[in-house]
């Protein structure tokens, strides 16, 4: 089953990537839970919330991709840890397009139930993604 799990928890990316959002449908519950503190959409569950996020990312990274690292499999669960790499050309939660492209890692772990998604957990850079994209300045190293 942990291998059907990461194949299942990879096609979620290559969906994004691809953009065929309706995969989603295929691979996420219809109650599933997102619990990425950066997602303004955690309200919404099931594939429908994960599309609203993918489109907000997509719109303000037209040329976005996840590089899948590796994945690690135990019970009903997987840890995917992904490289997402993109090039700001479009608004983002009311911040303007910044022309600047930026490079992330994260992971993202998640919990299975008869194939599909039914919970999901993410940690990502979002500082350095700020940082890369000129929103926030990047941390100097103290002087003394």
């Amino acid at each position: 089953m942990s291998e059907q799990n990461k194949a299942a928890a990879k096609r979620f990316f290559d969906a994004w990537n691809a953009r065929d959002l309706d995969v989603f449908d295929e691979v996420i519950a219809d109650d599933a839970l997102n619990h990425d503190p950066q997602n303004p959409f955690a309200e919404v569950h099931g594939p429908d919330g994960m599309k609203r996020l993918a489109q907000m990312y997509l719109a303000a990274f037209s040329d976005q991709r996840f590089l899948v690292n590796e994945q690690i499999a135990e019970g009903d669960f997987v840890t995917t840890r992904w490289t997402g790499t993109g090039h700001n050309d479009g608004e983002m939660m009311g911040m303007h397009a910044t022309g600047k492209s930026a490079v992330v890692q994260g992971i993202t772990i998640n919990r299975f139930r008869d194939g599909k998604i039914v919970e999901s957990w993410a940690c990502w850079d979002t500082l350095g993604m700020m940082q890369q994209l000129g929103v926030v300045q990047a941390a100097h190293s103290a002087t003394t």
